[in-house]
C-alpha cells in the first residue's frame, strides 16, 4: 500500500510523457533517432524499470563461470596415459581448511548390491551415513588408515551416522558381498572437484595448486599427486595413469591390491 497518497505509477507515466516530448524535438533539431533509445533505458534505470542491454552483457560471458585460460579460472582437462578424457578424477585445491561451514551429513547408500555413488567426496570432520536400500542386509567395513570401521549385518539406516576425522582415502567394502567396493574421498580443502564425462572441472581462479587423485591410478590408492596450475596451463592438461581394475573374489584381495599389504 502507497500511504503517501501519490500513485508512482501515473508519475512515471508522466515524466515518460515529458521526456518523450523533449526527445520529439531534439531528434527533429539533431536528426540523430538512435540518441532515443539509449536515454530510454537510462531514464527507466533511475525509475526501478528494466535496462536494456543487460542481459547482452551476461551472455557474452561476463560472470558465467570460468574458462580455459580467462581471468575468472581455469578449465583443467584430465586424461589417462592414452590421452582418452578421464571421469571421476578427484582435483582437490590445496588450502586451509576454512571454518564456519556448516557440515552437513552425507550420504553413501546402497542399491543393487553397489555403493551410491562409487566415489563420495566429503570433508574432514564431515559424516556419512549408511543407508542400505537393498531388500537384503549388508556389512559395511573399511581397513582404510584413514577410517577404520564397521557396520555389522543390518538393514535400513543405522541410528549413528559416521564422522571422518582423518583427510586421506577410505576404501570400503561388504563382509557379505565381496563386490562391493567405494571410495570416500576426505578433503582438507572445501574446494573439491570432480571431473565430468569430458574429463574436465573447473578450478576457481584463486587457485594455485592443487591435488589429483583417482580411485584406479596406477600409484598407491592413499597418494595425492600435488602440481601447480602454473604448470597445468603449461602442458595443457593432466596425465593420470591408471590401470583396469582386476576381477576379484574377496574385497580383502581388493584392499591388498590397493594398499600393498
Amino acid at each position: 500500500m502507497n500511504v503517501s497518497g501519490h500513485n508512482p505509477v501515473r508519475i512515471a507515466q508522466g515524466h515518460l510523457i515529458v521526456i518523450r516530448r523533449a526527445l520529439g524535438c531534439a531528434r527533429k533539431i539533431v536528426g540523430l533517432r538512435i540518441f532515443a533509445w539509449p536515454v530510454y533505458a537510462w531514464i527507466l534505470a533511475g525509475l526501478g524499470g528494466p535496462v536494456y542491454g543487460a542481459d547482452n552483457a551476461l551472455d557474452n560471458g561476463a560472470g558465467k563461470g570460468v574458462g580455459n585460460g580467462s581471468g575468472n579460472g581455469y578449465t583443467l582437462q584430465l586424461r589417462d596415459q592414452h590421452g582418452a578424457p578421464l571421469s571421476d578424477v578427484v582435483v582437490e585445491v590445496v588450502a586451509p581448511l576454512r571454518a564456519g561451514q556448516v557440515q552437513q551429513v552425507a550420504v553413501m547408500d546402497q542399491v543393487n548390491k553397489q555403493f551410491h555413488p562409487r566415489l563420495l567426496t566429503i570433508m574432514q570432520g564431515q559424516a556419512v551415513s549408511f543407508p542400505n536400500s537393498d531388500d537384503i542386509r549388508h556389512h559395511v567395513y573399511s581397513f582404510s588408515e584413514t577410517k577404520r570401521f564397521e557396520l555389522k549385518l543390518y538393514a535400513g539406516t543405522p541410528i549413528q551416522p559416521i564422522r571422518f576425522e582423518q583427510p586421506g582415502v577410505v576404501v570400503l567394502g561388504c563382509n557379505i558381498h565381496d563386490s562391493m567396493v567405494g571410495y570416500i574421498y576426505v578433503s582438507q580443502s572445501k574446494d573439491v572437484l570432480t571431473s565430468d564425462q569430458s574429463g574436465t572441472v573447473q578450478l576457481p581462479a584463486y587457485a594455485q595448486q592443487v591435488a589429483i587423485w583417482h580411485a584406479l591410478q596406477t600409484q598407491d590408492i592413499d597418494t595425492r599427486r600435488i602440481v601447480t596450475v602454473t604448470e597445468l596451463q603449461q602442458s595443457g592438461s593432466a596425465i593420470v595413469e591408471t590401470q583396469a581394475p582386476a576381477p576379484r573374489n574377496t574385497f580383502s584381495e581388493m584392499f591388498k591390491d590397493h594398499h600393498g599389504h
